[in-house]
């Protein structure tokens, strides 16, 4: 139709593969098993988190000296973990996860809305002595005017791309289906970083 731009055709996302550069591997979307399996092949460590996963890779492909940042070792509990009939006075020990018997206490409490995000997550590892009224609070605090069954509001940390683009996609699309979700995200992975909204 005159006076209307054909929309242009979308790149394609590259093979994983030595071959590409390190610039083109940050431009797309990649599953953290698909970065593993990278580095074995490169002979990279595959430890650490994800985004520093990332950056040995990023080194690598571009034949520069690996970060020197230390690799974040990996949290392991110690202790005993609660378990039982748990109330909102009782103390979360040192070391304890984020359990299915906490999740049962916090769904009797909030609804099956109630996620273990990185905000409570974090929470449960990082206020020992704390008590589970405190936690509680603690969710209610960090959650936006989202609809019930919508993500909540706290900050999502980088790594967790998936959980960020589904709230944002939630906030904009109140509606919305599973099924659309699962489109969108299928495009938006698909897209290079750099012609794509943040999530």
């Amino acid at each position: 139709m005159p006076g209307v731009s054909e929309p242009s055709p979308r790149e394609a996302r590259p093979e994983l593969g030595p071959g590409l550069t390190g610039a083109e591997l940050k431009r797309w979307y990649w599953l953290r098993a698909e970065l593993a399996d990278l580095a074995h092949r490169l002979g990279v460590s595959a430890a650490g988190s994800k985004d520093e996963l990332t950056a040995r890779l990023v080194a690598a492909l571009d034949r520069e000296s690996p970060p020197s940042n230390p690799i974040t070792p990996r949290r392991t509990s110690a202790g005993p973990q609660l378990s039982g009939v748990l109330t909102p006075e009782t103390v979360i020990p040192p070391g304890q996860r984020s359990s299915q018997a906490l999740r049962r206490f916090f769904e009797e409490r909030v609804g099956p809305s109630f996620r273990f995000d990185g905000a409570m997550r974090a929470f449960i590892r990082d206020h020992p002595g704390a008590t589970l009224g405190d936690a509680l609070a603690h969710w209610r605090a960090t959650r936006s005017s989202a609809g019930p069954g919508q993500p909540g509001g706290s900050a999502i940390a980088p790594q967790f791309e998936l959980n960020r683009f589904t709230r944002q996609w939630y906030l904009d699309h109140p509606g919305g289906t599973r099924a659309e979700l699962r489109a969108a995200w299928q495009t938006y992975r698909e897209t290079p970083t750099d012609a794509r909204p943040r999530a």
